[in-house]
């Protein structure tokens, strides 16, 4: 097993090169540069504690906004105006409660405080962007990512209320659909996949992010 240790210094090594399950490299920081230019790289930090972790999967899990799937009960959900989308009106608030709604079959969050506070950054430069859902004016749904070029490349999502991350979601594609060529899933969901997302190769993925 070779796993990249990385240094102060903003490289990352081949994704080419990335462990049978992802994992390319361990270590270095959080900045909003080394972040970008891992997005850009096909590659992402997914840890519990550190040192911090760094993965490029291979299939990569993605959607194409023209596969969009909205099945008839969601067309009624948001038809009827349930929810009240937003983007970017609190981003702070939509990833903390990503990292504190409890989801089935997960005990704990990889959304720690310094993931946090490196993704707010993010926002703050103009590139992690967030989208809400709101029902008389709570927060019960949304999501978070980061988006470069024509690319999103989400993070995670979170829901209080049945379908309240679904409508972000498909509010989102909808809203941007014209602007972006590819929505970065990441890894295999089935509520994604309910969505549209499916498996490309990682050879795919990064030919097509490439061009940004």
């Amino acid at each position: 097993m070779t796993v990249f240790r990385l240094n102060k210094q903003l490289v990352f090594p081949p994704v080419q090169l990335s462990e049978p399950d992802g994992l390319l490299a361990v270590g270095g920081d959080l900045s909003v540069e080394r972040l970008l230019l891992a997005y850009r790289s096909g590659i992402f930090p997914w840890y519990d504690e550190p040192p911090i972790l760094w993965w490029s999967p291979d299939p990569r899990f993605v959607l194409f906004p023209d596969e969009l799937k909205v099945s008839a009960s969601m067309k009624q959900v948001l038809r009827k105006k349930q929810f009240r989308i937003t983007f970017n009106e609190d981003f702070a608030g939509v990833i903390a409660r990503c990292s504190s709604v409890p989801r089935p079959g997960q005990t704990g969050t990889w959304i720690t405080p310094e993931m946090q506070e490196a993704y707010i950054r993010l926002h703050e430069a103009g590139y992690a962007m967030s989208v809400e859902c709101w029902q008389h004016n709570e927060l019960v749904g949304g999501l978070y990512g980061v988006k470069t070029g024509p690319f999103f490349f989400g993070e995670s999502m979170f829901a209080t209320v049945s379908n309240a991350s679904k409508a972000a979601f498909i509010t989102f594609v909808q809203t941007y659909a014209q602007e972006l060529q590819m929505i970065d899933c990441q890894v295999h969901t089935d509520h994604l996949a309910s969505l549209g997302a499916g498996f490309i190769t990682r050879e795919e993925f990064l030919e097509i992010i490439s061009f940004s």
